[in-house]
């Protein structure tokens, strides 16, 4: 028997995300306890529970959930249209929030979740952090910390996939604005890994396309390709390039060159490449003690029964940091201008 005190968890959209990462995770904590579920339809509840969670209760209205006394921490796994609404009220009926990626919708709705959480500071609050370039991100930032490549001046970062290439598939639920809110691709993903490692984009230039309009009886207005170019506070200069709909093209990659060098990152492979000026790039093997690997659900019940724990990242303050250069994006294509970014 553990000797942790018993957390309740309770789930708001207990989708694949859920099934595949959090629930795993949250299980292998003595002590957790999945108490309650509301999915999208009575039904995905039920069946949900019946696999994974028999003994949890079943609700048909998330606030029911939310509000319930006999769940400590919400986690909702719910997609970017309810995490505002669903963060908020949770807080409100007191208890602990945990928030699947991206933040929310809108940038407005995540500025609303931020002040709420600074408004209930004993609650611990968290966004679901990009696991690309978990593994060697410790590295990447002490490297460039520490001036392998000299001073930075230049980025240039690709997200490629052929996810949406086929014009006669239905629309996914990213490709819909009233779900998936200003999220395009793995944009946001990637701005989250891009300023951890080299600090706030101050402005953005973006053009985006809709290469399939018409999906189904969906008309698409989130772009299947958009290019953006941004600044760094630190004055690095970048072009990040997205696109769902690239056949047979490389898939996530980011190379930043500085006055002495270069360094790489593949995120699908997690190599690193180190290329001082003049020499072919070698590999650079990650240390032991800097690797890091996937703890979200550990960290956060760790700080829900310790107050004294570290507080789990990406806070709600980074994921604001990450939404308004998302939005940025967005009003960049609109108003087809540099857009400075808050």
């Amino acid at each position: 028997m553990s000797n942790e005190p018993k957390v309740r968890v309770g789930i708001i959209g207990a989708g694949g995300i859920v099934k595949q990462r959090h629930l795993p995770g949250l299980l292998a904590i003595p002590g957790v306890e999945i108490a309650a579920v509301s999915n999208s339809t009575t039904a995905s509840t039920e069946a949900f529970c019946r696999e994974h969670a028999p003994d949890a209760r079943r609700f048909e209205h998330w606030q029911e959930l939310a509000d319930d006394a006999g769940v400590d921490v919400v986690w909702i796994g719910a997609t970017p249209y309810l995490h505002a609404e669903a963060t908020i009220f949770s807080l409100q009926c007191g208890k602990h929030v945990f928030c699947q990626a991206r933040m929310a919708a809108e940038l407005h709705e995540a500025e609303r979740m931020w002040e709420a959480a600074l408004s209930f500071p004993d609650r611990v609050t968290a966004i679901c952090p990009a696991p690309q370039g978990l593994k060697g991100g410790e590295v990447v930032k002490k490297l460039l910390a520490d001036g392998a490549i000299g001073t930075l001046h230049q980025m240039m970062l690709h997200s490629f996939s052929a996810a949406w290439l086929d014009a006669s598939a239905p629309a996914h639920w990213r490709q819909r604005v009233e779900i998936s809110g200003v999220q395009i691709l793995t944009l946001g993903i990637f701005v989250e890994v891009m300023q951890r490692w080299l600090g706030d984009i101050t402005e953005v230039t973006a053009r985006g396309s809709i290469v399939f309009p018409q999906r189904g009886d969906c008309v698409v207005e989130t772009p299947d390709l958009v290019n953006v170019l941004c600044k760094f506070r630190n004055g690095v200069e970048g072009a990040m390039l997205f696109s769902g709909v690239a056949a047979n093209a490389p898939t996530d990659r980011v190379q930043i060159f500085g006055s002495d060098g270069s360094l790489s990152y593949d995120f699908v492979t997690d190599e690193i490449l180190l290329g001082r000026r003049g020499e072919t790039p070698t590999a650079v093997t990650v240390p032991p003690d800097m690797m890091r690997g996937w703890t979200v659900e550990r960290d956060f019940i760790a700080a829900v029964r310790d107050p004294a724990a570290p507080r789990p990242k990406p806070d709600f303050t980074e994921g604001i940091r990450y939404m308004r250069v998302v939005n940025g994006v967005w009003d960049s294509m609109d108003q087809r201008a540099t857009v400075k970014v808050a």
